[in-house]
């Protein structure tokens, strides 16, 4: 017997039992199919983390100091120095420091909107979409200008889309609006009028003002950009070494890059994929096994098939080949049927999802492979056994 009719007789035999030959490939279909399902979600879900990433400042580096000590503290000057020292790793340094109590519009006070003290490059690090007017000006920040930018909610709701050019009291202080910048938050105008506290209800000034007002006697926090995502850890290492030249040990500050987040989360979505693929995994297995089960009992139905075939000759590797391709038949068309769905369900759930559709090739490659050969791996064993019934006793069963 040669490869073309054992296609011909597996193809016959699968359309014989149409039912349970669908049940028996229902395994395999679920594992091929959760399998690319599962690959081709996590990769829109790494493509969308980066792409927030992108949209946050991949850039971006934060550095938090903690140490209260007057006699040993890292100044605005020093990082700034650091900065034109290492043009080629870092850029857009920008201080930032907080201050409470709101900010008074007309006759209604606002305690949740936050408020920083931010310098002109800070619009650089957080990318920050500037929609009205300017954003703060090294000049603002030299002479110490009562001038701000407010966030979209404070600009929509608590002045009314009038922002621009009006003024606001921070400290019994007023202040110039010069800029408005665009929503954070996707928010619908709805959900806005609910947004009190949120990113978008903030108002920024120069830190220089807040410094001035005597709150607190230095900048604890910075916000800069490497120059490139690949120099990213150079940067955190110069800034490092600055750091522990002042405070000698790590415990006084954290720094913190975009690119090591992005790496960390994309590497614990990594993870939970893999666990999931496992688990997808163990279905194929347990088709491979079904298989295995359906072709012993067709062994068993079609005893006496066998025993007529030898008898006119038929020889074991015959006998052999024709279960083994029937079970490659039943494996791999429970395969295709898996790389439909599997490519369907991914469809259907990136779009729910609002992931970007990125289908993982090598997944429907690799899954349908293994559905094959977990089909032949599978068929060995009733195939075996088939080929060694001898013609007398495959005649005599009942």
């Amino acid at each position: 017997m040669n490869i073309s009719q054992g296609f011909k007789l597996a193809i016959k035999s699968l359309l014989a039992r149409k039912v349970r030959s669908l049940l028996t490939m229902l395994g395999i279909i679920i594992g091929v199919a959760a399998v690319i399902a599962i690959m081709t979600i996590g990769r829109g879900t790494v493509a969308k983390v980066e792409a927030r990433f992108d949209k946050l400042g991949a850039n971006m580096i934060s550095v938090s100091l903690y140490n209260r000590d007057s006699t040993r503290q890292i100044s605005v000057e020093d990082m700034y120095e650091l900065v034109s020292s290492k043009p080629d790793l870092l850029c857009d340094l920008s201080p930032s420091v907080g201050l409470g109590g709101g900010v008074k519009y007309g006759n209604e006070r606002h305690s949740g909107t936050k408020i920083y003290g931010v310098s002109e490059a800070y619009l650089q690090t957080q990318l920050l979409d500037l929609t009205e007017g300017r954003f703060l000006q090294y000049m603002d920040v030299e002479r110490q200008a009562q001038v701000c930018v407010v966030g979209h909610y404070v600009n929509r709701v608590i002045m009314g889309g009038r922002a621009l050019g009006s003024s606001l009291k921070i400290r019994g202080r007023n202040y110039t609006v010069v800029g408005v910048l665009g929503p954070q938050d996707e928010l619908s105008d709805i959900d806005l009028q609910n947004a009190a506290g949120g990113v978008d209800d903030v108002v920024y000034i120069p830190y220089t003002n807040v410094l001035q007002l005597g709150e607190t006697p230095f900048v604890s926090s910075y916000t800069l950009n490497s120059r490139t995502r690949e120099c990213s850890e150079a940067a955190v290492a110069a800034i490092e070494e600055l750091l522990l030249e002042c405070y000698e040990k790590d415990d006084y500050f954290q720094i913190t890059s975009q690119k090591e987040r992005m790496e960390m989360m994309i590497a614990m979505q990594g993870s939970m994929l893999s666990v999931l693929s496992m688990i997808a995994g163990i279905a194929l297995l347990v088709g491979g096994v079904g298989i295995m089960n359906i072709m012993s009992i067709s062994v068993s139905e079609r005893t006496k098939e066998i025993g007529v075939r030898k008898s006119f000759g038929a020889r074991r590797r015959d006998i052999r080949l024709q279960f083994i391709i029937e079970a490659a038949c039943t494996s791999a068309t429970g395969g295709l049927f898996g790389v439909g769905l599997g490519v369907a369900a991914s469809f259907l759930a990136c779009h729910f999802m609002k992931l970007p559709f990125a289908l993982a090739g090598d997944s429907v490659l690799l899954s349908f492979s293994v559905s094959v050969g977990l089909g032949i791996i599978f068929g060995f064993l009733p195939a075996g056994r088939a080929a060694r019934l001898e013609p007398i006793d495959a005649l005599r069963y009942d």
